[in-house]
């Protein structure tokens, strides 16, 4: 798949007041809005049974949408099948065939085009190639492991030159070490092929990592959406902060306000009397970090996050007594989330 062909293939993906509904009164997902660039990696992120699934088998064909529009280009998809789309998906669990070898696996989307063989064989070992995969064209999936069997999942979903992958939970069956390999993988794939990926995780260090775009659902509704900085430092509601983690949500004065846990300090209790007065509670020790949580009867539970040298000059323990501190200009506003 080269450049140009892929580029030819780019269109804008807009999803115009989507809402899905179960029966009456189980909404899913309720009326989601967004523009997704040509070339965008974008993460849909949020806790379990937050809509962000459905969204995405809405974009595929395979949930009926119950209101709204979904266009790819100037093209409404609502009534187009699955194959119609110019999208492609690749599932959680991958559903590789098992008795088809690598290569066939790939090919056999082209197989059920008509495609012949000589003509699908070469696309699909121009596919393995860019998955780093040609080597493994003659096994079986079970020869394979989790993290080979996924990048055979990804060329099958690209032979169909799509403008849109679609990814759902793409490495949440990996171990740690795999993921993060993995991630620089669907990175560097989202480049070179410069179509728009749309991808589901409940990761918050994954969507971090990988998105131009994260669109941050709660209970049905687009709490957020922004580039990564703008979600993690720029928290709009107080469940932003909380899901993205590294914040402390706190209230100065009735003013509802978010502050990093690596910009809020600890220091003895006595030393500065403007600090709010806590008892340490717990010590996690992170490697290059280390997060001290303490609770305090003003703000309750706070996470003071140090870097190891930091913690290794004052080991503070649980019971301690300790004081909270912080420069006034790192506190963000938020406001209450509209889903409490």
């Amino acid at each position: 798949m080269t450049e140009q062909d892929t580029q030819a293939n780019g269109k804008v993906l807009e999803l115009d007041q989507v809402t899905k509904r179960y029966g009456k009164d189980a909404i899913a997902v309720d009326r989601f809005s967004q523009k997704f660039d040509t070339g965008t990696y974008v993460c849909l992120l949020g806790p379990s049974g937050c809509g962000k699934s459905s969204t995405l088998r809405m974009i595929a064909g395979h949930e009926d949408v119950t209101s709204g529009d979904i266009k790819l280009g100037d093209t409404s998809l609502i009534n187009k099948s699955p194959a119609q789309r110019g999208t492609a998906m690749m599932f959680q669990n991958y559903a590789l065939f098992p008795h088809l070898t690598v290569l066939d696996n790939v090919a056999f989307s082209l197989r059920m085009a008509g495609v012949g063989k000589p003509e699908r064989h070469t696309k699909a070992n121009e596919l393995l190639e860019l998955v780093h995969m040609q080597e493994f064209a003659a096994r079986l999936p079970d020869q394979l492991s989790g993290g080979q069997q996924q990048r055979v999942a990804l060329a099958r979903a690209l032979i169909t030159k799509p403008s849109v992958l679609l990814l759902d939970e793409p490495l949440s069956a990996l171990d740690p070490f795999l993921r993060i390999a993995m991630r620089s993988e669907l990175s560097r794939l989202q480049r070179e092929l410069g179509i728009t990926f749309i991808h589901v995780t409940h990761s918050q260090d994954e969507a971090l990592a990988l998105a131009d775009h994260i669109v941050l659902m709660n209970n049905a509704v687009i709490e957020q959406a922004g580039s990564p900085s703008d979600i993690f430092n720029r928290p709009q509601t107080d469940f932003v902060a909380r899901f993205m983690g590294g914040h402390n949500v706190v209230t100065i004065d009735g003013q509802l306000s978010a502050l990093r846990s690596d910009k809020t300090d600890l220091i003895a209790e006595t030393a500065d009397a403007r600090a709010i007065p806590t008892t340490v509670e717990h010590v996690e020790y992170l490697g290059r970090t280390v997060n001290i949580t303490v609770s305090s009867p003003q703000q309750g539970q706070l996470v003071v996050s140090v870097s190891d040298d930091q913690y290794q000059q004052r080991r503070w323990r649980p019971g301690e007594s300790a004081g909270v501190c912080w420069n006034p200009e790192n506190l963000h506003p938020v406001r209450l989330s509209s889903t409490h």
